[in-house]
């Protein structure tokens, strides 16, 4: 069997199990969710950016298929990076929350990065459009990831990594099961739930009230 049907028997498989595991009932919505329950050991480990004892800690469940994730990652991300994270007024980290096949795919991918993880979500964002946008999905991340230095035979095994396909799935699982999350971008603001890819001025207002002082 070649490499590329391996990849491409591993990406059906994907298809196959996440269009189950996408058909769960998720609780109904809270406003807010304990901050202690958030933050407990999750199957894969966060990759958190800024101070640990920073005032606020925000949380972002996001599907690397989203339109709106990656808008807000390529607008409001870069400030809230500058003027929050690395200013020491925000801890943040990223959590899978994969809607779709080709989501889980990259999340896996990501993660198979190691610690260009970050960077690599980064580039599936911003190259969205290049990679998600026809049937030839497989075939576009095998190119752009060569980008990052990936070769095709990590390509492969990472897609075929039943083990880190369950765990991205436990993350999806108990953001749905526990926490409620059912869209993408969906935040948590030192526990605070908000939906939607925040603008500059809305994050701002979000996080006025939690900076005071």
């Amino acid at each position: 069997m070649s490499k590329s049907t391996t990849s491409r028997r591993a990406f059906l498989e994907l298809a196959a199990i996440a269009g189950v595991a996408a058909s769960g009932v998720t609780p109904a919505l809270a406003q807010t969710v304990s901050l202690k329950d958030l933050l407990a050991e999750q199957a894969l480990p966060d990759i958190w950016e800024g101070r640990a004892d920073a005032p606020v800690t925000i949380i972002e469940y996001a599907s690397m298929t989203c339109g709106h994730c990656a808008h807000f990652h390529e607008t409001t991300y870069p400030i809230l990076k500058s003027k929050y994270i690395d200013t020491g007024k925000v801890r943040f980290t990223l959590r899978e929350f994969p809607l779709n096949p080709p989501a889980v795919a990259g999340f896996m991918l990501a993660r198979c990065s190691g610690d260009k993880r970050n960077a690599m979500i980064s580039l599936l964002f911003a190259q969205l459009n290049n990679w998600a946008a026809d049937n030839n999905i497989l075939q576009n991340l095998s190119k752009l990831v060569r980008q990052t230095g990936m070769s095709e035979e990590a390509f492969n095994a990472c897609l075929a990594d039943r083990d880190l396909y369950a765990k991205v799935t436990q993350v999806y699982d108990t953001a749905a099961k526990k926490f409620g999350v059912n869209a993408t971008p969906t935040f948590f603001i030192n526990g605070q739930r908000v939906g939607g890819a925040l603008s500059p001025e809305e994050l701002d207002r979000h996080l006025a009230p939690l900076l005071k002082g």
